[in-house]
């Protein structure tokens, strides 16, 4: 989460084999890397021995446009988009999702439709494409493949949103905004956090319906816990399991933790975290790959400036499963599980972003294989 410049206090892992969920009661590409950084920057080292499974390929680098978030899409002839925020050019860029060639860009600067500043968080559902838009503080909705405006909202309710998540319901759908608002910034430029008395809109809660042939939104109320245990001190990233009433939430305030935190849909923290124990960096993206089932696995970020760590957390009981890292990806703000079978990848794709400046592609069966899971089978 590049906004924030807070110092890190780094909590260190005893190792894999001590990862776990802790309850109340437990505490055409471009093959380029980042540059390594040095002295006082320099991360701590990382001794892990982890798995590593090769990208199956870095789009272009264009460190001009601050990669954020990326989401993708099947298109009707069975092609996939790979669609990034491209925060600070205020635009989308549109790769191809099996080769990661750039294909377009759309958006410019402005507060119409088609317009943004600073988008950030994204995702696809159906044929609609959400944007978060942190500096319009909006959510805009898109209809692919032709990117016509949708609908525009939350423009009155929201400060300093960042990530979302969007499911189905009935007719329509039902969407969770980040919000990770401060009360300004100290002489070194850190952004000063709220009390925790005020932390309780953290995520804001919206509903999408259609009515007379329009879609409109209609707020259903921020929430936020409060407590020291609950409470979201920086948030980004998030992601739901509708299946099993949980929505996860990155907590992004490193001076406090590395460690997702566990409330349910309605909004209430259930006073479980997880990953305090396995996350060396801050805790970024979040997503689920879900089998048809009822198995599956969480898939969340640790966001190591030399390297990127994935761990995985079993979707039912959160415990830790195994963590994979790619040869080259580092610095992951969002990732996205791509859970659609194609020609180059049978069993899906992860795509992750690089450093800030492109998107890789971590083919499923690689990761599956390097962590011996078993197999999911699909809906």
């Amino acid at each position: 989460m590049s906004h924030i410049h807070r110092s890190h206090v780094l909590v260190l892992a005893l190792g894999l084999a001590l990862a776990g969920c802790r309850g109340t009661d437990a505490p055409a590409a471009a093959d380029a890397s980042p540059p390594a950084a040095t002295g006082a920057d320099a991360p701590a080292a990382d001794a892990r021995a982890l798995p590593v499974v090769e990208e199956a390929f870095i789009t272009a680098m264009t460190p001009e446009d601050n990669i954020d978030s990326p989401a993708a899409w099947t298109a009707p002839d069975g092609s996939t988009w790979l669609i990034a925020t491209a925060k600070a050019t205020d635009k989308l860029v549109v790769y191809d999702g099996a080769t990661g060639e750039t294909l377009r860009t759309f958006g410019t600067l402005g507060t119409g439709p088609g317009q943004f500043d600073r988008p950030n968080g994204i995702a696809v559902i159906d044929d609609l494409l959400f944007v978060v838009e942190r500096d319009n503080r909006r959510v805009q909705v898109l209809r692919l493949p032709d990117f016509g405006h949708v609908v525009t909202f939350a423009g009155e309710d929201l400060v300093k949103p960042y990530g979302l998540w969007v499911k189905r319901a009935g007719e329509g759908y039902e969407l969770y905004v980040t919000d990770s608002y401060d009360k300004g910034e100290d002489a070194q430029g850190n952004d000063i956090l709220p009390p925790l008395a005020e932390l309780d809109r953290r995520i804001h809660r919206y509903a999408l319906e259609q009515r007379d042939g329009t879609w409109q939104a209609r707020p259903l109320g921020p929430f936020g816990d409060t407590t020291p245990e609950g409470a979201l001190r920086v948030v980004e990233s998030l992601w739901g399991d509708a299946a099993n009433d949980r929505l996860l939430v990155a907590e992004e305030d490193e001076t406090y933790a590395n460690e997702l935190k566990v409330y349910d849909l309605a909004g209430r923290f259930t006073g479980t975290t997880v990953g305090r124990d396995v996350f060396q960096a801050q805790a970024e993206g979040i997503m689920l790959k879900a089998c048809a089932d009822g198995s599956g696995w969480w898939i969340t970020t640790e966001q190591g400036k030399g390297r990127t760590v994935f761990h995985l957390f079993d979707r039912r009981s959160l415990a830790h499963v195994g963590a994979v890292a790619g040869a080259k990806v580092a610095n992951t703000d969002g990732i996205w599980m791509h859970d659609v079978a194609s020609a180059r990848f049978p069993e899906g794709v992860l795509y992750a972003v690089h450093d800030d400046q492109g998107v890789v592609a971590l083919d499923w069966s690689a990761v599956a294989g390097a962590l011996e899971l078993p197999a999911c089978p699909r809906s």
